[in-house]
């Protein structure tokens, strides 16, 4: 009997789901330190805000690298190392007295675990192991299991810091993310890549996708969901506390969003395996800008935080199943990995430039109402740059010409 039957696409869609479950669940929870550390070491927003930066753009340097070696060897062992790596992060994070050592324990070691062991590794193995029917709801699955992580994690880090303080609850963070080792085992190797799979080399991979416009758009709106998303992770708790409203509800308000986008990334790779995938994203960065702009127009109260995290919770990660989903269906899953890692990239510059910008112009203006106006303009630009993506599968032929 092959010892690797057990791997059945249920047992990979399962075990990669709770691997994202941790990682981004764990990884949402940091926004709930910005104010403690910063207040205990008299450091400004920005110094924290920078850490996150740091971390989101290493993690998108890192993902297209980490996807390479994926397509190339298999998931198993980049995402138990990526485990591993993690909770040494979160280690050094635990000790940090300094900036560098929030740097080097937030910034270099966490995202080196998240590309690792993070949504974009996890995509590529579960898009190969089902058939194309079933890409875009599993890949919906998986993104809904991050979301899940958020819902579960977010409540118990605030539980541990109020008792534990920031320090003690890093830790134990960093034991849980090692539970992702076993469950690494059960990520498909490069031996279970599907049959029907071309022979094309990755150098040939790359120069399709460079020539293909479609792929540049993807690229380009990723950066403005990146932008959204760590802007709000990091920065909501503190905004919703400086207009006096209680530390609590910003847990609760990133944990409202997780519960939400649950269906939101669902009902995103539902309607992605019968719609345009184009135009459903489109659709979603549009909605996103309008649910931003009624937030910043309207007085803010402990209810209107809670429509706003539910609204822009089922929009939140629906644009992961569809953009990985488009990439597959465009240029076939043998390098999906790689590919949606690049894309990812531009999606994690967005994530440092909205993260850090956040700090930045808190610090030197006292609010955060300009990163919020250029959240509804990126909204509107982004919905604009999916429209003239051209859907159908590449040919080789086309390509070799």
């Amino acid at each position: 009997m092959n010892n690797s039957s057990w791997r059945s696409p249920t047992v990979i869609l399962l075990c990669g789901s709770i691997v994202v479950l941790l990682a981004l669940g764990l990884r949402t929870s940091f926004g709930l330190f910005l104010k403690p550390m910063s207040n205990e070491f008299g450091w400004g927003r920005e110094i924290f805000a920078l850490a996150m930066a740091i971390q989101n753009l290493l993690w998108g340097a890192f993902q297209p690298f980490a996807g390479a070696v994926v397509d190339r060897w298999g998931a198993g062992r980049v995402v138990a190392t990526g485990g591993i790596v993690y909770a040494v992060g979160l280690y050094i994070m635990s000790v940090t007295s300094s900036p560098i050592e929030l740097y080097l324990g937030a910034g270099l070691f966490v995202a080196l675990g998240l590309s690792s062991a993070g949504l974009g590794v996890v995509i590529g193995a579960v898009g190969r192991s089902v058939s194309p029917e079933r890409r875009s709801w599993s890949l919906g699955i998986v993104t809904a299991a991050g979301s899940m992580g958020q819902l579960l994690v977010v409540p118990m880090g605030q539980a541990f810091l109020t008792h534990f303080g920031w320090s003690r609850t890093f830790q134990i963070l960093g034991l849980c993310t090692l539970i992702m080792v076993p469950l690494a085992s059960a990520l498909r190797g490069k031996s279970d890549l599907p049959n029907d799979i071309s022979e094309q080399h990755l150098g040939e991979a790359l120069g399709e996708a460079r020539r293909h416009t479609g792929f540049w758009f993807l690229t380009a709106g990723f950066f403005v969901c990146g932008f959204h998303v760590t802007f709000i992770a990091v920065h909501l708790p503190a905004y919703l506390t400086d207009r006096g409203l209680a530390a609590e509800l910003g847990a609760w308000s990133l944990s409202i969003i997780g519960f939400f986008n649950i269906f939101g990334s669902i009902t995103s790779g539902i309607l992605g395996g019968k719609l345009s995938k184009k135009y459903l994203l489109s659709s979603l960065y549009l909605l996103r800008a309008v649910v931003f702009l009624v937030f910043i127009i309207t007085p803010l109260t402990t209810w209107s935080a809670i429509a706003f995290s539910a609204c822009i919770g089922f929009l939140w990660l629906g644009t992961v199943p569809l953009t990985s989903g488009l990439v597959a269906q465009i240029f076939g899953p043998r390098y999906m990995t790689m590919l949606f890692g690049i894309v990812f990239f531009s999606h994690q510059i967005g994530s440092f430039i909205g993260v850090w910008l956040g700090g930045y112009l808190f610090d030197t203006t006292g609010s955060y109402m300009m990163v919020w106006w250029l959240s509804v303009a990126l909204g509107i630009l982004a919905a604009t740059l999916h429209l003239p993506i051209d859907e159908r599968a590449v040919t080789r032929a086309e390509v070799n010409i």
